[in-house]
């Protein structure tokens, strides 16, 4: 597989991004991911910027992308998990779920926060009982 094709492999079938989708995620035009997918840009080192953003933003393994070793995608510390949320939630609309709930658990105290945790490890242990019976 050339470098055009695990492109297209990742927006399409690892991401499950449109063109559009995959192009406004990385600040570019669907013409531009278009042209890298479709090998056909006239100066091909101007695409290196971009794709090593495609790396830093969708935790793309860089030497797959650019060589096709490896696995496509690389691990995702938990911090960078995190941080991905976030900011997909800030840019968001301000009425989203989401958004709306964590302000909510942005004001839980000390002790709120220790009854959640008990109440999400009784749900996790009844939800194991229930598995193994």
């Amino acid at each position: 597989m050339e470098l055009h094709e695990r492109v297209r492999y990742l927006r399409k079938d690892i991401l499950k991004q449109t063109q559009s989708e995959f192009a406004a995620a990385l600040g570019t035009s669907r013409d531009a991911i278009n042209n890298i997918e479709g090998n056909r840009l006239k100066r091909p080192e101007q695409k290196e910027p971009l794709l090593k953003l495609m790396c830093e933003k969708f935790a793309v393994n860089e030497a797959w992308l650019f060589t096709g070793i490896g696995d496509p995608l690389r691990p995702v510390s938990r911090d960078e998990e995190l941080a991905a949320f976030m900011g997909d939630v800030m840019r968001g609309e301000s009425d989203d779920f989401r958004r709306r709930l964590l302000s909510v658990l942005a004001r839980l105290d000390t002790d709120e926060w220790e009854l959640l945790e008990r109440m999400a490890r009784k749900l996790a242990e009844d939800s194991k009982k229930e598995d193994q019976a």
